[in-house]
């Protein structure tokens, strides 16, 4: 894929996040370039020292949306540390989520009180493998009319973008069958007892955003 498409991609898939997202929730998408990893602070970057260069470009492309929507909501020049379990560090008051496959990060942030958490999740567009589909979905899952060639992808992403918002608030590990996901009321329930709203766009990109209130 050239880069005129992949950036045709970003501006697209901005736009579609932006649509789908509530109205408190700001978000954010990049295509990953080289040289990312440059936007990583300083903290940022010794949070994460192990990780392989490709990793750390992503990792930049995703701090610099955080970046740029935490100055948005007044935390100009915050460090979005890694923390040990691989979630990022947000500061006191905020929510946030971010997320990036091979060439796309996205980022999503919000005040806590409008919500108790996010997350969120990329995927590419593509049917997800079918070696996957069995462990990724349980007879408890709901695709309804989404279509059977992208179904296991948006359910796998939604599980995925569920977790990222559980986690914070129970801190408790969450297996695929321990998120039951109905696309249909665009609603996911954990075996922790806590419930998500979702939304999701399927083009250029499979997005999800998960929302929980407290």
């Amino acid at each position: 894929m050239t880069t005129a498409i992949l950036a045709t991609n970003e501006i697209a898939l901005a736009r579609a996040i932006a649509a789908m997202a509530p109205a408190d929730v700001r978000t954010g998408c990049r295509l990953i370039r080289d040289g990312d990893e440059a936007h990583l602070l300083p903290d940022e970057a010794r949070s994460m020292p192990a990780r392989q260069p490709a990793m750390r470009r992503a990792s930049g492309a995703a701090r610099f949306l955080a970046h740029r929507l935490l100055a948005d909501a007044g935390f100009d020049g915050f460090a979005v540390l890694r923390t040990p379990s691989g979630a990022p560090a947000w500061p006191e008051g905020i929510t946030g989520s971010l997320a990036h496959d091979d060439d796309m990060a996205v980022a999503a942030v919000a005040a806590i009180g409008d919500f108790g958490s996010l997350g969120i999740d990329v995927e590419p567009a593509q049917p997800l493998p079918h070696d996957l589909l069995p462990i990724v979905a349980t007879p408890a899952d709901r695709t309804g009319a989404v279509g059977e060639q992208l179904a296991g992808r948006i359910l796998f992403a939604a599980k995925e973008a569920v977790y990222k918002a559980a986690y914070p608030l129970d801190r408790k590990v969450l297996g695929y069958e321990d998120i039951a996901v109905d696309l249909e009321t665009g609603q996911a329930t954990t075996s922790t007892g806590r419930k998500a709203r979702l939304a999701y766009c399927v083009a250029p990109r499979v997005v999800v955003l998960a929302t929980v209130s407290e």
